[in-house]
């Protein structure tokens, strides 16, 4: 488990079909073989450690769904695993990538930045405004998004712009989208009629969750 709160930032050294090497020297000292560190976002476990930084297996599942296996010169995003005790500064976040997004637009209003991104259908499903989501690994709230979700933008703070890979990401670059876990719960207790109103076990349709929707099975106001 992860908060979205960027540790440091890192290099991808070597990238092929079975192991990464990150080149983490502000974080190498204090991981284990075992430990969980998410990489733009992905959760990886260490299974070497260098003198410079750690190496991780990854799966094909990893690799097709985020961006690690796209060489580029752009740094990674850090987080080691939350520790019990630790603060949870931003939301759950599981380093389970839902799919990759592009940034499109990046608007500079005042000492911060609006960044717009693209997101697939299966993510933006569960992108609302004021929402939270997590992007290449760094917890943001979505400040607006078009209907489907499959457009959204988030406003960066100067702290966490400078000191993420936010701030070299370029535009048409992929980025690693991990949505709201609870809205993923949520959504499929009501398609199985785990939740209702009346703690009914009968199973809801298999429909689109509208506001419409809600109403009918007496969850407007």
């Amino acid at each position: 488990m992860f908060t979205g709160l960027v540790q440091a930032l890192g290099q991808i050294q070597t990238c092929d079909r079975d192991r990464v090497s990150i080149d983490c020297p502000a974080i190498a000292k204090n991981l284990a073989i075992g430990d969980s560190v998410a990489v733009n976002g992905v959760c990886l476990t260490v299974v070497e450690i260098l003198s410079y930084g750690f190496i991780a297996d990854m799966s094909p599942e990893t690799l097709n769904r985020s961006n690690l296996g796209q060489r580029n010169d752009c740094p990674a995003n850090l987080e080691p695993a939350l520790a019990v005790g630790d603060k949870l500064g931003g939301h759950f976040v599981s380093g389970h990538i839902d799919g990759v997004g592009t940034l499109v637009d990046r608007i500079k209003q005042g000492d911060a930045w609006e960044l717009s991104f693209t997101a697939p259908e299966q993510v933006g499903r569960y992108i609302v405004e004021k929402g939270s989501i997590a992007i290449n690994g760094v917890s943001l709230t979505i400040s607006k998004c078009n209907a489907s979700g499959t457009g959204f933008s988030t406003a960066v703070i100067p702290h966490t712009y400078h000191n993420t890979n936010l701030s070299h990401i370029k535009l048409g670059s992929y980025v690693n989208l991990e949505a709201d876990l609870l809205g993923k719960y949520v959504e499929k207790f009501l398609r199985q009629g785990l939740v209702s109103p009346e703690h009914s076990p009968t199973r809801l349709p298999d429909r689109e969750v509208t506001p419409d929707f809600l109403a009918e099975h007496g969850w407007g106001s």
